[in-house]
């Protein structure tokens, strides 16, 4: 019976594809389901074997440990170089986008809060 090792909901393109490699080159056998068409189920990859878990986990934790590494260390160079993205830069960038989003946290937080000052008065 398969076992999950992977879920995809959330996943960048190039992080599953990544894993995919990984399964390939350990000769690890999986499928993968695809997610539903209304978002129900994000999809995932699964290990054919359930015995085949301990050591696809243990790649798996390995990869993902680098990739954090990685990532971190390119984020942290873009802030020292000044590329990292910020607030202001957003804002210079798209700011009918964040005034929207302003707005709209404004309206939710509003909405949230409506009860509490109905039942103070």
């Amino acid at each position: 019976m398969g076992k999950m090792l992977f879920n995809l909901r959330h996943v960048p393109a190039d992080e599953a594809d990544d894993v995919r490699a990984m399964l390939d080159a350990a000769e690890i056998g999986y499928y993968e389901t695809r997610p539903s068409p209304f978002g129900i189920s994000a999809g995932g990859i699964w290990l054919k074997n359930a015995e085949d878990h301990p050591r696809a986990r243990q790649l798996l934790d390995e990869y993902q440990r680098q990739r954090r590494d990685r990532i971190r260390a390119e984020h942290a160079e873009a802030r020292r170089q000044g590329n990292s993205e910020t607030f202001l830069s957003l804002l210079y960038a798209r700011p009918l986008f964040v005034v929207c989003m302003l707005l709209g946290i404004i309206a939710v937080a509003s909405l949230v809060l409506l009860p509490y000052f109905l039942l103070t008065r």
